[in-house]
């Protein structure tokens, strides 16, 4: 039976009011880069004065961002590959202390994320990566394990277990099933963790800050090195200019992949 209308219009008010209120920063953030501003690359009429002093800015545009993309990159593929065989191993094998180590796992969520940066410092540099963006990228990668692994857990609870018996019975190893099978049903899952760990280190201010400097400057700290310009005023034009080039990739990530950013939220709710 058809909901009547008048039932869901309280459900359209509400879901219209929400996106007015999450989508009116971002609408504000993009007027203000190419609105007139004093202090600012724009100071006369409407245009993108901003966007060509952010574009100029140090090392150019292109570098930044090429640095954003290799720390992303870096953090999505160590996510990816170890969140994916930690969280088949927990679904599908048993072994001692399995649920203690998943709890340990977990834990790590609730340590505050500062506390981590100084001895994850030093073990970069006894690594020889400190000051590097795949060192940066592996630490971002450590802060997004726990919630990975968990995502990736219950996404292979999720997938019938007939499904492996079926590939181990043809012929294939635990790791074939697995490469075969397993990660086309939870292509999902993996989608997820994959755009969660992106948009943490794309936007992540705070790692690349202790971590790296100079020419391996990240976007994000980019923009926080040339707000300031002289007696102190803060260059709010070509600021608001970076902060629209950093959401563009993100909003069209989850443009694309929305769809399967909720299948797998959704993929263990339904395990019987």
């Amino acid at each position: 039976m058809r909901t009547p209308s008048w039932l869901r219009m309280p459900r359209y008010v509400l879901t219209g009011a929400l996106a007015i209120v999450f989508l009116y920063p971002l609408l504000w953030t993009t007027v203000g880069s190419v609105s007139p501003l004093p202090g600012s690359a724009q100071v006369d009429g409407y245009g993108l004065g901003n966007y060509v002093a952010l574009a100029q800015h140090g090392n150019g545009l292109p570098h930044y961002l090429w640095n954003s993309a290799a720390i992303s990159g870096v953090a999505v593929v160590v996510t990816l590959v170890v969140a994916t065989l930690g969280g088949y191993a927990f679904a599908r094998f048993s072994f001692p202390g399995k649920n203690v180590l998943f709890l340990l796992t977990l834990s790590i969520l609730m340590v505050p994320y500062a506390t981590l940066l100084i001895p994850l410092t030093i073990w970069l540099k006894a690594l020889g990566l400190n000051n590097t963006l795949v060192g940066v990228g592996l630490v971002l990668a450590v802060f997004q394990l726990p919630f990975a692994t968990f995502m990736m857990r219950i996404s292979f609870e999720a997938v019938p277990k007939e499904m492996e018996e079926a590939a181990l019975m043809d012929g294939c190893g635990a790791f074939g099933a697995l490469r075969r099978v397993l990660l086309h049903a939870v292509k999902p899952g993996l989608i997820t963790i994959g755009l969660f760990a992106f948009l943490a280190a794309w936007n992540d201010f705070m790692v690349p800050l202790f971590l790296v400097g100079g020419d391996s400057a990240p976007l994000p700290l980019a923009l926080v090195n040339m707000r300031q310009q002289v007696m102190g005023v803060i260059d709010y034009g070509s600021t608001q200019a970076g902060v629209v080039v950093l959401t563009v990739p993100c909003v069209l990530l989850f443009l694309l992949l929305q769809r399967h950013y909720v299948n797998g939220f959704m993929s263990g709710a339904l395990k019987g």
